[in-house]
């Protein structure tokens, strides 16, 4: 009631695409992220941001070596908007999604009513490190001290290959 709310456009940069890596979830789905030069936006230094899936990379004809126009969502998520067409390297070919999993080699199956691309090999260790971060996470079981750099040591060195693991886990073998 009586009030007003002011939204600002948000502030945008200009930066190269250097890559596109891609990223397993705990679920399976694959996501695209561009690896960017270092740009400062809206106070923050980025150098990465999603690309959601194979369907935003191709509707906004994204290749590796352009340059393109980041922005902030809310001020906080980078985000591609597009590419500088003009610009564009003439070396620089349209991005090709791979047909297997970049963690487990297993193919990658894309249900035709999603835009998500998944590994449905439930032994994929990149989805096993997620599943373990997400088990672990404060919302979670709270386990402290069982973040990234700890799961993906325990499951690399192959001492976890499910979450029931963790609880035979024993100081000598974790130290």
């Amino acid at each position: 009631r009586s009030a007003i709310a002011y939204k600002f456009r948000a502030s945008q940069a200009r930066t190269r695409l250097k890559d596109i890596s891609l990223q397993v979830g705990r679920t399976g789905t694959i996501t695209p992220v561009a690896l960017l030069d270092p740009v400062l936006l809206a106070g923050s230094t980025v150098q990465r941001a999603t690309l959601h899936n194979e369907d935003e990379i191709q509707r906004r004809d994204l290749r590796k070596g352009d340059l393109v126009i980041l922005e902030k969502g809310g001020d906080v998520i980078p985000k591609v908007v597009g590419g500088v067409l003009e610009e564009r390297p003439s070396w620089a070919v349209p991005f090709q999604f791979p047909e297997h999993c970049p963690a487990c080699q297993s193919s990658l199956v894309r249900d035709p009513e999603e835009a998500a691309t998944r590994c449905e090999n439930p032994a994929c260790p990149a989805q096993l490190k997620r599943r373990l971060e997400h088990f672990a996470a404060r919302t979670a079981l709270d386990i402290e001290g069982l973040g990234p750099a700890v799961v993906d040591q325990l499951v690399d060195r192959l001492l976890v290959r499910d979450v029931g693991d963790l609880y035979d886990l024993d100081l000598e073998t974790l130290s």
